[in-house]
């Protein structure tokens, strides 16, 4: 079984990949999706969030919602909208996001794969985001959501996927500010080469979109239960993914807002913190430049935060600087000891800034914010490689990939 192979995508007809292309699903509510598809017939967004064409109390885990996004589908591929390409091809995939540039791949990763963790995971799933994926796929009989997966040094893989994408591009799309651009990959010599080259990685790693690829799982096994001459070539054995070089990956701080100080003064805080980690206040915005530096904005004051290297743990999961700060800050000292489900703590993705955590702060709505430096992608890979679970909201990818540019069909 290939790690990988090439697929005929479902993808926007000549020209019309701005009419087509949408945010991911998940990064939208209900109404900003409804907002963000008026007057745009042909916007993903009518098969990825198809409440928005049905009526606003719908609940969008209804029956009906799963039919009218398929119902959706077969009326682009019906207008000509969406197109199928004729034979199994891979595709260059480039995001441009101000200076920051990430070609990777677009290809059917291996269910197989994944069930053997040679595709491997660092988050837990939760079932009922897994059913919604299930309950979407069987609907569509198709995949329209990408995982994003990364690959480790290969650069044979660069070098391809360079010359793949220095001519003319079969889509180009801008999305708020970023840009999709495709290149099909048809030549026979040249897929052979890029499936050759990933089945000699010992793995790849998921990015995003673990319920994804736990759904397309789920799909696998009930289709191939339910199939006598089941072969393993069916396409429900294999799932949407872009595949980017890990060097290329850009992940941004994932920052933490608190809503109390759990019966402190300012001053005891800081006092406490002292144990763990050296305090200093700074004159402006601490943005950690290091791991193991940390922001805490405070009463309307920053400071530096620098845990003491005697408590950075050997281990790839107690070593990231958001078990550091959990395990020395947020659990002993504020007590929020399960931050996946207390409601004291939120989280800010580092899109936003750190005005953002100055703003929340600020207004009285949070006590203290606390800044990270970004995770890094070889920290993932070690968690993944050790089958551990990094904790909840550790990595922030940008740019996001868009809906809409290639699908799956099963």
């Amino acid at each position: 079984m290939n790690l990988i192979q090439p697929f005929a995508a479902l993808r926007p007809a000549p020209g019309r990949a701005d009419d087509v292309v949408a945010p991911p699903y998940d990064v939208l509510s209900t109404n900003e999706a409804r907002e963000r598809a008026s007057g745009r017939p042909w916007s993903f967004l009518h098969i990825s969030k198809p409440e928005i064409d049905l009526p606003a109390d719908t609940d969008p885990y209804a029956p009906a919602v799963y039919a009218k996004g398929a119902e959706n589908l077969r009326n682009m591929i019906q207008a000509g909208v969406l197109v199928q390409d004729a034979a199994p091809c891979y595709y260059a995939y480039r995001i441009v996001m101000g200076e920051h540039s990430q070609t990777g791949i677009v290809a059917a990763a291996s269910v197989a794969d994944y069930d053997t963790n040679r595709i491997r995971k660092h988050e837990y799933t939760r079932p009922d985001k897994e059913d919604d994926r299930v309950r979407q796929i069987d609907a569509l009989n198709a995949q329209t959501g990408p995982v994003l997966l990364a690959y480790p040094a290969a650069p044979e893989i660069d070098a391809i996927l360079a010359a793949a994408s220095s001519g003319t591009p079969d889509s180009d799309a801008v999305l708020d500010g970023v840009r999709h651009t495709l290149w099909v990959i048809r030549d026979a010599t040249t897929l052979a080469r890029i499936t050759a080259a990933f089945n000699a990685m010992p793995a790849l790693y998921i990015a995003d979109g673990h319920h994804r690829s736990a759904s397309a799982s789920r799909i696998a096994a009930t289709r191939r239960a339910a199939n006598p001459a089941h072969s393993g070539s069916e396409p429900y054995n294999f799932f949407l993914s872009v595949i980017f070089p890990a060097h290329e990956m850009h992940i941004l701080d994932y920052n933490r807002l608190i809503t109390d100080l759990n019966g402190l003064s300012a001053d005891a805080l800081l006092e406490k913190l002292g144990t763990a980690f050296s305090v200093e206040p700074a004159a402006s915005a601490v943005k950690p430049d290091r791991p193991g530096r940390f922001g805490l904005y405070l009463a309307g004051q920053w400071y530096r935060l620098d845990i003491r290297p005697d408590l950075i743990p050997d281990d790839p999961v107690g070593r990231l600087d958001v078990s550091l700060l959990q395990n020395n800050l947020i659990a002993p000292i504020l007590g929020i000891t399960d931050p996946r489900r207390d409601k004291r703590i939120d989280f800010v993705g580092g899109i936003r800034g750190l005005a953002e955590l100055e703003k929340r702060v600020n207004s009285g709505e949070m006590a203290l914010a606390l800044a990270f430096h970004p995770t890094r992608m070889e920290d993932l890979m070690a968690v993944a490689d050790a089958n551990e679970v990094m904790p909840p909201k550790s990595t922030w990818f940008e740019p996001k990939l868009a809906d809409g540019l290639a699908s799956h069909m099963l």
